[in-house]
């Protein structure tokens, strides 16, 4: 007996014109059951009845499609692959090479990856343990918050930290700039630049570390990111776990993989470069992942202050208490009034906010006016507050910047062995002084 393959829509083709051979079904019935043409029942009924089964299997069934790519250039496209793109996925490798001019479509290049063994299929998808929320209607009503330390230079610079801002309707990318760390005043000149740009939304969405939140009930003092929120009539809002703000912990992922790789083919190593570079890629970024919101009104106020006073709101204030001799301290260092020539006995003892700006310059008011004062004690270098987001980088130049004894010298096998240190010996050992 002949074995003849045939699909699942070739068998329940040939069932219904057997139907019609046997005068159950009509050709008219028989297009409405197989959801083809009157004609396309005729010219299949001549098939079968000339050549039997065989006629209704696919005669392009085991041969080439006239579609294919030629080999020459799956070739060139492979070349080039492993040229440049060899730890690219699928997609974001062929947008890269339909920009170079070698259209693929995706499926088509992993089939291909997958052949020489530069991808591998995925095992399926993990169930799903937290159901999605709805995204808010309007752009600015919800903006998601969040930084992400990681090795963006791939080891060509010095790690640091991608702060980024990203709105809950659309998934745009509204803000992203590199900071040495995660910082309270990388997210405060982070918030200064989203306001420059876009305005005040009405509400922040963040985890809830300290820079966002006090965990003390009995402390009333707001931190710093608070305080500045305050000010701009912006709502801070903190999530309960991750996955809450689900939409900037994707957006890492994805730049994890497409902005390290876009700074890599720039040649960029420094967060100076790489924060000029983020203007286009938050441009393209957002033309491939963006979405429509559902209601076209911007949520979005108007800043109405001046370009000065938003600076000294994202700045970091303190609070300190003028002497009698109109002095205060603040960093181990003393600040003397300058008043002028006029006594301001009303000053002593009251409260005066000390304005540290990015740059370290000091600006002190008191109610809205600014105080003019000389600094008394020679300058000294104020040491940073130390936490979970900034220990990291804090034990690294310590690392970096400590001089091995031949008594205490790491294992060879230790990751600070690539920085400067005592010399190897040939075997790759520690060579004995």
């Amino acid at each position: 007996m002949e074995h003849i393959e045939m699909s699942g829509q070739e068998v329940k083709r040939l069932e219904v014109l057997r139907q019609v051979s046997d005068g159950v079904l009509s050709q008219v019935q028989a297009a409405r059951v197989l959801h083809v043409t009157v004609r396309q029942v005729r010219r299949l009924q001549r098939r079968y009845e000339e050549s039997g089964v065989r006629g209704l299997v696919s005669r392009r069934r085991g041969k080439p499609s006239n579609r294919r790519f030629p080999e020459v250039y799956k070739e060139e496209v492979l070349v080039r692959l492993r040229e440049c793109y060899a730890d690219f996925g699928p997609t974001l490798a062929a947008e890269y090479l339909q920009g170079e001019g070698l259209r693929v479509s995706k499926e088509t290049l992993r089939g291909w990856m997958m052949e020489e063994g530069l991808w591998q299929a995925s095992k399926g998808r993990r169930v799903c343990l937290h159901p999605p929320r709805p995204r808010r209607p309007r752009c600015g009503e919800l903006v998601q918050i969040d930084g992400s330390p990681h090795d963006w230079f791939e080891g060509r610079g010095q790690r640091c930290t991608l702060i980024a801002f990203i709105d809950d309707a659309t998934s745009r990318v509204m803000h992203l700039h590199f900071a040495p760390v995660e910082s309270t005043q990388a997210y405060l000149t982070a918030l200064q630049d989203y306001i420059t740009k876009h305005g005040r939304p009405a509400a922040l969405y963040s985890d809830r570390h300290g820079i966002f939140t006090k965990h003390d009930p009995e402390d009333g003092e707001p931190t710093q990111f608070q305080r500045a929120l305050d000010t701009l009539e912006i709502a801070g809002i903190q999530a309960l776990t991750p996955q809450a703000k689900g939409r900037v912990e994707r957006l890492f992922q994805t730049l994890q993989d497409r902005l390290v790789k876009a700074l890599r083919l720039a040649g960029i190593d420094n967060m100076a470069a790489a924060n000029t570079l983020l203007d286009d890629y938050i441009v393209a970024h957002n033309a491939r992942f963006a979405v429509a919101p559902a209601d076209d009104t911007d949520a979005h106020a108007p800043y109405d202050g001046d370009a000065q006073h938003l600076a000294r709101i994202c700045a970091i204030h303190h609070h300190r208490k003028l002497t009698k001799d109109l002095v205060l301290s603040f960093n181990r260092q003393r600040y003397i009034l300058q008043t002028g020539g006029q006594p301001r006995y009303a000053l002593r003892g009251e409260s005066v906010t000390v304005v540290v700006y990015p740059d370290q310059r000091i600006e002190l008011l008191h109610d809205k006016e600014i105080l003019s004062f000389k600094v008394f004690d020679v300058a000294q270098e104020p040491k940073p507050p130390v936490d979970d987001k900034t220990l990291n980088t804090r034990v690294d130049h310590v690392l970096k910047a400590r001089s091995w004894s031949s008594k205490s010298r790491p294992a060879p096998n230790h990751p600070w062995r690539r920085h400067p240190g005592p010399p190897l010996s040939g075997s790759g050992q520690l060579a004995t002084p």
